[in-house]
C-alpha cells in the first residue's frame, strides 16, 4: 500500500492545488518514484489511498494496475491501511510512504529478503547520517537479534516509511482514524517488531526544500 491521502500542508503553496505525491522530483512525481520501487520489486497488488484532490491521483494512475482506496475523511496510517485491506488481500502487507526518494538497494526487496516467520512488523531503518532532509533524531534502536525499541532520546535509526506488517491487530482499534505507531508499540512490547537497515540513502521530501535536496542526492548517486 502507498500512503497518498494527506494534505501536504508542510509543502505550503506547492500543494495548494495538487496533492503532495504529484509534486515533481528530478522530472518524476513522488508517486512515480514510489511506484518505480514497487515495479522493481515485482509487487502485483498495489493500492494507493486518496483524500486530497483524489481526482488528480486517479487520473495519474489510470491504466497502471493501481487500485484506489478513497478516504472521505482522513484515517491516518492505521485507519487508512485497515480500510484498504479488502483490496490488499490477506497479510502480511507492505506499506510505503510517498514523500521520499531513495538510492541504493530497492527498499521493498530489502524488506522481503529480511522477513521471517514470527515477525509481526519489519521496518526499514537507516542511520541519521544516511538520511537527507530529515532534521530529527533517530526513531528506533536495533538490538543484535533485529528487534526494535523506541529510541527515547538515545542515538537511534530513522524509520524510512517502508515496512512489512501483519495487519491482524488493526482490528483491535475501535476508532476509525489512528496511527500505526500505536500498533508498533504493542508489537514492540511483545517482542514481535523488527528492523533492517537500508543499504543506500534516503531523502525526506516533506518540505519545499526537500525537493532540491532530493534532486542533489539523486544526481550524486547517478540514480533517477
Amino acid at each position: 500500500m502507498l500512503f497518498a491521502a494527506g494534505f501536504g500542508t508542510r509543502m505550503g503553496s506547492l500543494t495548494k492545488d495538487r496533492p503532495k505525491p504529484l509534486l515533481q522530483v528530478a522530472g518524476r512525481s513522488l508517486l512515480d518514484h514510489a511506484l518505480h520501487l514497487v515495479d522493481e520489486a515485482g509487487m502485483q497488488t498495489r493500492v494507493v489511498n486518496t483524500h486530497y484532490h483524489p481526482d488528480q491521483i486517479a487520473r495519474h494512475v489510470a491504466g497502471r494496475n493501481v487500485a484506489l482506496s478513497h478516504e472521505p475523511q482522513i484515517l491516518e496510517t492505521g485507519g487508512g491501511l485497515r480500510a484498504a485491506l479488502p483490496q490488499l488481500g490477506p497479510g502480511p502487507v507492505m506499506t510505503l510512504n510517498t514523500d521520499a526518494v531513495w538510492t541504493g538497494r530497492n527498499a521493498l526487496a530489502e524488506l522481503a529478503q529480511g522477513w521471517r516467520d514470527g515477525m509481526e512488523a519489519l521496518l526499514l531503518l537507516a542511520p541519521v547520517a544516511q538520511t537527507v532532509g530529515h532534521g530529527g533524531a533517530g526513531d528506533f534502536t536495533l538490538a543484535p537479534d533485529g528487534r526494535i525499541a523506541r529510541a527515547k532520546g538515545q542515538p537511534g535509526l530513522v524509520y524510512l516509511g517502508a515496512q512489512i506488517l501483519r495487519p491482524d491487530r488493526l482490528a483491535d482499534f475501535p476508532e476509525p482514524a489512528f496511527s500505526l505507531n500505536r500498533l508498533w508499540d504493542r508489537m514492540i512490547a511483545d517482542g514481535r517488531a523488527y528492523g533492517v537497515v537500508h543499504a543506500g540513502r534516503w531523502c525526506d521530501v516533506g518540505r519545499p526544500e526537500g525537493i532540491a535536496l532530493a534532486e542533489a542526492m539523486l544526481a550524486q548517486s547517478g540514480d533517477d
